[in-house]
């Protein structure tokens, strides 16, 4: 059967032999644009509750937290093997000491053999790059760098108070060190046409990344993209339409990229649009049947490069 993308999941297992699950644990960490460095208002879409499980509160330790992920992890998917994701705000963001700790203590735990770390590309230096890689001698070490856009209009619409080039410096200072290279974009904002969403999949295909999550646009509650939503609803994906997009943009995507995402799933209890309806396993069954329908597969289409 033809593999048609290649999944984190397939990817992972391959590398270490057998089933890897990631524990998501909050390190307390803020970010620059909340705490008044930047802004005190964030990006427009975000709200962490849209993407942190309940187990993940700072409340607890990182050994607590991590503890009680696995317990839960191993009676559900019996993996032996995890990877501590540090996944609210900007995990970063902090002197390099107190990142150590973290970092050490959360490697620490048994049956722990890396990390994966989210975070903004502004918030990264050669010092902290520098502990990674040396982490890197001996886990497996994942930066995810929140990209979410090449466009200096969308980042400006989202308040993201970086540019692309930003993000293009931290992926330069993180390469060829051994530590692995993560981005994050949101396909659906109103300031970019499909085609300019499209050639973001060009442009991620050649340069160094290693892995990519892709996300369509969601408006959540206690967001401010939930007020210029209400007050002005733009278009967002339908459901059908997001299929059709998904699967062109991975066809265009270049094949020894990781697909760590294809959608995301903020819970329903804040998601205001779009509202599918559908679970998890529906919506990657449904995308995988279609690029099977298609007859296409990640890297068919991958564009010579053009920067843009």
């Amino acid at each position: 059967m033809l593999r048609r993308y290649n999944s984190f999941g397939s990817y992972i297992k391959k590398l270490f032999g057998t089933t890897v699950c990631k524990v998501n644990v909050d390190a307390g960490f803020t970010c620059p644009n909340r705490d008044g460095t930047i802004s005190t208002s964030g990006c427009i879409f975000c709200n962490n509750d849209s993407f942190r499980p309940g187990s993940c509160t700072p409340t607890l330790s990182i050994t607590e937290q991590i503890k009680n992920g696995i317990t839960y992890i191993k009676k559900r998917y019996k993996a032996e093997k995890f990877l501590v994701y540090f996944q609210p705000y900007t995990n970063t963001y902090a002197p390099v000491d107190e990142l150590e700790r973290l970092y050490l203590e959360a490697l620490s735990e048994p049956f722990v053999i890396g990390l994966a770390i989210g975070t903004r590309p502004d918030t990264v230096d050669e010092e902290k790059i520098a502990l990674l890689e040396t982490l890197s001698e001996r886990y497996f070490i994942l930066i995810e760098y929140g990209m979410q856009s090449i466009y200096k209009k969308t980042l400006e619409f989202i308040n993201r108070g970086h540019d692309y080039n930003t993000f293009l410096k931290a992926i330069d200072l993180t390469k060829d060190r051994g530590i692995f290279i993560g981005a994050h974009v949101i396909a659906g904002f109103p300031t970019e046409t499909k085609e300019e969403i499209l050639l973001m999949a060009d442009e991620v295909s050649h340069i160094p990344i290693d892995f990519l999550k892709i996300h369509q646009l969601q408006v959540v509650k206690d967001t401010p993209l939930e007020d210029i939503y209400s007050e002005n609803p733009f278009h967002v994906f339908e459901y059908e339409e997001y299929l059709e997009f998904v699967t062109e943009f991975i066809e265009r995507l270049s094949p020894r990229m990781v697909l760590q995402r294809l959608f995301a799933t903020a819970p329903d209890n804040i998601l205001i649009a779009p509202r599918w309806g559908k679970s998890r396993q529906e919506i990657l069954r449904d995308i995988e049947k279609r690029l099977e329908f298609k007859d296409t597969y990640q890297g068919k289409n991958m564009k010579v490069h053009v920067r843009i």
